[in-house]
């Protein structure tokens, strides 16, 4: 069977390319490019990521070439991106880049191609059987990646391959290693592929006008200072606020964000109640089993990446989905993702729409 990898010019798709010759499979790996824009030095990083991609495929010894999806990425996840930021959410354009381009344009290519399958280097686990594709959380807890792949369907999943999902990360550089891959040890990306090693405030400054408004103390009503634009803060942060030496002393985080009047609100100290939510509701929701366990019902929930599970009750209503959780959350953010789960199976995901006080309902 063929079977399309993408090379992302990192170690875990070229170990997984690896993987799948030696079962066996036609392999070709292809290098996306999804973002065309030089750093403030004049180099193109995607030019690098795919010498690497390059010398890892002749190690291997598979074909490669690459495609460009860098027109699609701006019309169907950076301009959604952009959209969010100037509605005053904070969204988060790695689900979307795989819903979208990954498992859609990418992989309409793949198929194209007389491809079966499109693989990556997720850590992810498919279980598929009775025609039936079930998402499974990656055995390393430390890079489970199933949270961006939550808006996936059953149709993309049918044609998915993880083939490092049931690996350590220390074992996948230790294979790397092993059979001689150039990136064995190259550092692993981390932010936003479009963004670099910018800074965030002067990346979105050249898209989004800074539009600077009153920076409100949450429980006087005092205006404190003057925001740089609400684009330039999300739901908990701390530092960029710039306000020090006043009330307990304590360091300001940013408590809400209300875009309609232009106004930031922050509150002092890290645990201060108005930071802490009951529940949350999401909109857009994919489940990856095409439809709800049931319309109520128990799981877990993420509502960022890297962060425990959090134990809720869950209530599928005609617009959305509300999540209740056991206990008060921190810093529940709309424009991120809420995704459930059910032990190691991803239930699915859908955008934070708002944030659910102790006494509000749905």
């Amino acid at each position: 069977m063929r079977v399309t990898v993408g090379m992302s010019g990192g170690v875990d798709s070229a170990v997984a390319a690896w993987l799948l010759k030696e079962q066996g499979y036609d392999v070709t790996g292809v290098f996306m490019v999804n973002w065309e824009e030089e750093d403030e030095e004049g180099v193109c990083t995607a030019a690098d990521d795919f010498d690497d991609a390059r010398r890892c495929c002749d190690v291997i010894g598979i074909p490669y070439y690459t495609v460009n999806f860098s027109r699609a990425y701006r019309e169907r996840v950076f301009s959604v991106f952009l959209r969010e930021y100037e509605a005053g959410r904070t969204p988060n354009p790695d689900v979307l880049c795989n819903s979208e381009i990954k498992f859609n344009a990418f992989l309409d290519f793949a198929l194209k191609t007389e491809s079966e399958y499109l693989a990556t280097g997720h850590y992810a686990r498919l279980k598929k059987e009775n025609g039936q594709a079930l998402l499974l959380r990656g055995l390393d807890d430390n890079k489970d990646q199933t949270y961006f792949l939550c808006a996936l369907n059953q149709q993309q999943l049918m044609r998915a391959l993880f083939p490092v999902g049931g690996m350590q990360k220390c074992e996948v550089r230790a294979l790397a290693q092993k059979i001689g891959l150039p990136n064995a040890q190259k550092k692993d990306s981390t932010g936003i592929c479009f963004i670099g090693e910018r800074k965030f405030a002067q990346f979105i400054g050249q898209y989004i006008p800074s539009e600077p408004g009153p920076m409100v103390d949450i429980d006087t009503g005092m205006v404190l200072a003057q925001h740089e634009g609400l684009s330039r803060y999300t739901i908990g942060q701390r530092k960029g606020i710039g306000i020090g030496g006043m009330g307990s002393g304590e360091p300001w985080f940013v408590a809400e964000k209300d875009a309609k009047n232009n106004t930031l609100y922050i509150c002092q100290g890290k645990n201060h109640p108005c930071l802490y939510k009951k529940g949350l509701y999401a909109v857009n929701f994919s489940w990856i089993a095409e439809d709800a366990p049931a319309q109520k019902f128990d799981c877990t929930v993420k509502f960022r990446y890297r962060q425990k599970d959090v134990d809720c009750h869950v209530e599928v209503q005609e617009r959305g989905v509300c999540v209740r959780f056991d206990a008060p959350q921190r810093a529940v953010t709309p424009g991120q993702y809420a995704v459930l789960y059910q032990g190691e199976v991803c239930l699915g995901g859908g955008v934070i729409e708002r944030a659910l006080h102790p006494e509000e309902s749905a």
